[in-house]
């Protein structure tokens, strides 16, 4: 058989998932090339994964194996909340070789992008849909909606599109038990989802997006509590680049008969880990400010 197969993991928290998943991926996934290889490259392994985080902000939230530090998840946080939205293309400009898109862009411009126009940068497009407020004014309306949908494709980009956006849709709906509280279930939808060197800083990302976005603007809306509930991660190509797979093996699989879950997994509560995290914004600040004065914005 070779069919693509389809595999399934339950974690009770963010590092749990992720480490299910890798391992799951590494047993049962299936070889198979990508229009990324180079000629000398090891083939993928591949799936289509069903991932489920119960409780997505319960520690350790940190899986050590991602190729990456705190740093690296501070500025991703920062990413999916709009600190790079200003560094994409003008897209009839050939000689601008900056960002398509940005995952926040797509969500709260959706349809629109920037192009040249006279020698300055202005939004171009049919329309401009801001879907995060939507989604929260849906939300706050009416919490158990099935109609609380985001969504990033645009197929009159994306279809000639050398690197199109891996996230697909984000989908919300509230419950609530019988003592009132309020908990914000997510679906989320990759159609091509990097496990090894992308996956883990894309759901911390997107959980801190649901705490801090989603979750703050309805409960300040409503004026009640929300809790985030379970989120299912879902991606048509979960994946580990066969030029990558010598790394994740030595890196995580190598490591499960020798070590403990909690020596492979950061808690970022604790005071040490918070610091990194919380300090790390001020140089990715810096940094993007860097990038900025380096690819001044027409």
């Amino acid at each position: 058989m070779n069919d693509i197969p389809v595999l399934h993991v339950t974690g009770a928290c963010l590092a749990e998932a992720y480490e299910k998943a890798v391992v799951e991926l590494f047993r049962n996934g299936i070889a198979i090339r990508t229009q990324y290889d180079k000629p000398d490259d090891p083939a993928s392994l591949d799936c289509t994964a069903n991932i489920t985080v119960l409780d997505p902000l319960a520690e350790p939230m940190i899986h050590k194996g991602f190729p990456g530090g705190i740093e690296d998840l501070r500025e991703y946080v920062m990413e999916v909340a709009g600190a790079k939205d200003h560094w994409t293309k003008n897209m009839n400009d050939p000689a601008d070789t900056r960002w398509e898109y940005t995952y926040h862009g797509r969500l709260i411009r959706y349809g629109a992008w920037r192009e040249l126009r006279d020698g300055k940068s202005v939004q171009a497009g049919p329309f401009c849909v801001d879907q995060i407020e939507g989604v929260i004014a849906k939300l706050s309306k009416q919490s158990f909606t099935r109609q609380a949908q985001m969504i990033t494709w645009m197929p009159n980009i994306d279809l000639d599109c050398y690197d199109p956006p891996c996230l697909q849709s984000i989908w919300y709906r509230i419950t609530e038990n019988d003592a009132g509280e309020r908990r914000l279930s997510c679906n989320i939808r990759f159609r091509s989802n990097d496990a090894w060197n992308a996956s883990f800083m894309n759901m911390f990302g997107f959980v801190m997006f649901n705490r801090d976005v989603i979750a703050k603007g309805i409960a300040e809306r409503t004026g009640k509590p929300i809790k985030l509930g379970r989120l299912n991660w879902q991606a048509d190509s979960y994946h580990i680049y066969g030029r990558d797979i010598a790394a994740a093996r030595e890196r995580l699989m190598n490591r499960l008969e020798t070590s403990s879950f909690e020596d492979r997994t950061y808690i970022l509560s604790d005071p040490d880990i918070r610091e990194i995290y919380d300090e790390a914004e001020k140089t990715v600040r810096e940094k993007i400010a860097e990038y900025d004065r380096t690819h001044p914005v027409a």
